[in-house]
């Protein structure tokens, strides 16, 4: 019987993978550059890096499944086991040279996110966690462990809200001015790096874009939860295949769920 800590080995394999096609493919800027349907970019890099993980953990763990953002489901339909992949989450950094990018491996067990792994190269950084192990965070070699913040007032918060127009189109606009407003220091870093800093207590809430995939969610969900944090989609409900992800140290998350759903 594979332990979780051995799936978290192999994750942390996996990544070292990911690694060695992603950066150097970022370094030497020569990928093609395409539009999904849904009108976001996709680069040959985030396949390649995609299909090196899958090789991976396909191999090491067949009666796995796997659901990887750009090649969907693969293996088992039926296993209770599931990995979950983003090859590049920021591909929009990626592509403009900007090195805020990362890869994404998350496991779900029954449905339930249990480990995550998320690993920016070009920041030297990464983060990993699995549940009843603790959280970490590495830079070069280092592993330290890490919890949110226990801020509890809003007015002292530091806090990084992604705001799109798709809050606008959900007619959100003005209580996330109300809501900007109210905090002590108000960033706006994107994709997996809020949702990191508020695992660190760096950021004491994120708030993401209304948009993603489950493959933008399981990694991220595992660590701030082992991190001691608290998860939720925009409505208040704990859902790794929701369209949108709030991050909290927990002290903050039902005051910023209750601002954002005031009519």
């Amino acid at each position: 019987m594979t332990t979780l800590n051995e799936d978290l080995s192999l994750a942390l394999r996996a990544a070292d993978v990911a690694d060695a096609v992603s950066l150097p493919g970022f370094q030497r800027r020569g990928f093609s550059v395409e539009r999904k349907a849904d009108k976001s970019e996709v680069t040959e890099i985030d396949r390649n890096t995609e299909q090196s993980i899958c090789n991976l953990l396909r191999d090491e763990r067949p009666d796995y499944s796997l659901y990887g953002e750009e090649f969907g489901v693969v293996g088992p339909p039926n296993s209770s086991y599931q990995w979950v992949v983003d090859p590049i989450d920021g591909t929009s950094n990626f592509v403009r040279g900007v090195p805020v990018w990362a890869t994404l491996i998350g496991l779900t067990y029954d449905d339930e996110p249990i480990l995550g792994v998320v690993s920016a190269p070009a920041l030297g950084r990464r983060w990993w966690a699995a549940r009843g192990l603790g959280a970490f965070h590495g830079t070069n070699g280092t592993s330290q462990r890490i919890h949110v913040s226990d801020v509890s007032e809003l007015r002292r918060a530091s806090a990084s809200i992604t705001v799109t127009e798709s809050w606008h189109t959900a007619r959100k606009t003005e209580q996330l001015n109300v809501l900007q407003r109210s905090v002590g220091r108000l960033r706006n870093y994107g994709d997996f790096w809020q949702h990191m800093m508020v695992a660190e207590g760096s950021v004491d809430f994120a708030i993401d874009a209304i948009g993603l995939g489950p493959y933008d969610i399981a990694a991220i969900a595992a660590i701030v939860t082992e991190a001691g944090g608290t998860w939720t989609n925009r409505h208040g409900e704990v859902d790794w295949r929701s369209d949108s992800l709030i991050t909290s140290n927990g002290s903050l998350h039902n005051l910023v769920i209750g601002m954002l759903n005031q009519p």
